[in-house]
């Protein structure tokens, strides 16, 4: 009998009771076909590779995360709980060491789903990578997080989320910002003021095949990750740079992500995006699930694949090159750019104008963060939608000395709901979630 050199658990949620639209490209199709193909090829019969059944997620894990505006059952479905439940089993499974690792294939996305929630973009309500890593953090000790996003699109959410936070580390490859939604993702966007550098994006050309992927990977990525020595490697697995793939511009094939899963080594990886239902997911999902079991991934190809008719061109090898080098130079002076920032400052404020595609919406931001030396600091969000809710959003962080203990709780307590609709309180030292209404 085959054996796999690390055990592997899946979780498949395909959510066949949510859909954005029948014809809508993120359906359920993209999980069925996988699901196919994964029992076609036995890999069920590999001993050490192995079917989890995920468990939903409840409130308390959606609101350590997000400020779900009125409320978490406003945004998210019974869907929404069980995918993200389907990466909070892989995630017990690989902190219990029941798996060495796992894939969540799962169902509706996440990772443009922003702290404050309002209702859907891009697809995605709540983010459940983030949701996953917060559950993790809670109940199993884990401190420092890499997640790399491999979508092809840029992971605004989970940056969002991630922006002050020193202990997490968010790599995002995508094609370029100019290009495709959500318009973001640029190599200037590096974190907040107590987290400079621990936000990198490395946005790609048009175009660009595993040869320019790969070398990022090699190049940049992993002498980052080897830099940072996280306790956990997340690979936010989308699968929309496939050459066939509807919606993007990209040339990667299921070779070139096995050979991607291969090299990053992740401890968890969680389904994105992907759109080819039939020519690409099948072939890249059993793809991943190979290299991640340690096994033989030589013979996986897409029927039509043509590795002529998608050659990368010299400008996109230069202009990979060039950006995979400023992403190395923005981790290396990382420490001189954060003391530059917090030079004779108390907070920071920044102003934004977030775009809800999937609902059609706008919401405007006005953020405020205490600069802090020993943590990530208080944040305060004053949040107004074109739906009408105006809400004040307080995050005290995981690990929050005393004084932004105290400016955070400062914030919540005198703040009147005679002014805002909601005022939400996260309190992650204590693992609490409050709120005042009108």
């Amino acid at each position: 009998m085959l054996c796999a050199q690390k055990k592997v658990g899946l979780v498949f949620f395909p959510a066949y009771d949510w859909a954005i639209s029948p014809n809508h490209p993120e359906r359920e199709e993209r999980l069925l076909y996988t699901q196919d193909q994964i029992l076609e090829e036995g890999l069920f019969d590999i001993a050490g590779v192995v079917e989890l059944k995920p468990d939903p997620v409840v409130p308390a894990d959606i609101q350590r995360v997000h400020f779900c505006v009125p409320d978490v059952w406003s945004i998210a479905t019974e869907s929404h709980f069980i995918s993200a439940g389907g990466a909070k089993t892989v995630g017990i499974a690989v902190s219990e060491r029941q798996v060495d690792k796992g894939f969540a294939l799962v169902r509706p996305p996440g990772h443009h789903a922003m702290r404050v929630a309002h209702g859907s973009r891009g697809f995605c309500n709540i983010n459940i990578e983030a949701v996953m890593i917060e559950f993790l953090r809670c109940q199993y000790g884990v401190d420092r997080v890499a997640i790399v996003d491999t979508d092809c699109h840029h992971g605004d959410g989970t940056q969002d989320i991630y922006w002050h936070d020193p202990d997490t580390l968010f790599i995002s490859l995508h094609q370029d910002g100019r290009t495709l939604y959500p318009g973001s993702g640029f190599p200037g966007e590096l974190g907040g003021p107590n987290a400079v550098g621990y936000t990198l994006n490395v946005p790609l050309p048009p175009h660009t095949t595993e040869e320019g992927f790969l070398h990022v990977i090699r190049s940049a990525v992993r002498p980052i990750l080897d830099d940072f020595k996280p306790q956990l490697i997340v690979n936010s697995a989308g699968q929309d740079n496939h050459y066939t793939d509807p919606i993007t511009n990209m040339n990667f094939s299921a070779q070139g992500y096995a050979e991607l899963t291969s090299l990053l080594n992740a401890d968890i990886a969680v389904l994105e995006g992907g759109y080819s239902i039939e020519g690409a997911l099948p072939y890249v999902n059993l793809g991943i699930v190979l290299a991640m079991a340690g096994l033989d991934y030589s013979k996986v190809r897409e029927p039509d694949y043509d590795r002529c008719q998608i050659r990368q061109s010299e400008a996109v090898t230069d202009a990979v090159k060039s950006v995979s080098d400023l992403i190395l130079a923005g981790w290396q002076g990382r420490n001189q750019l954060r003391e530059k920032m917090l030079e004779k400052r108390q907070s920071h404020r920044r102003t934004r104008r977030i775009y809800y595609d999937t609902d059609g919406f706008s919401e405007s931001q006005q953020e405020e963060i205490t600069a802090c030396d020993t943590c990530g600091g208080a944040l305060k969000i004053d949040s107004t939608s074109d739906r009408g809710a105006h809400i004040l959003a307080v995050h005290i962080p995981r690990k929050a000395c005393p004084r932004c203990q105290e400016t955070g709780h400062g914030w919540y307590d005198d703040a009147s709901v005679r002014r805002f609709d909601q005022v939400f309180l996260q309190d992650r030292p204590g693992d609490k979630y409050h709120v005042k209404k009108k």
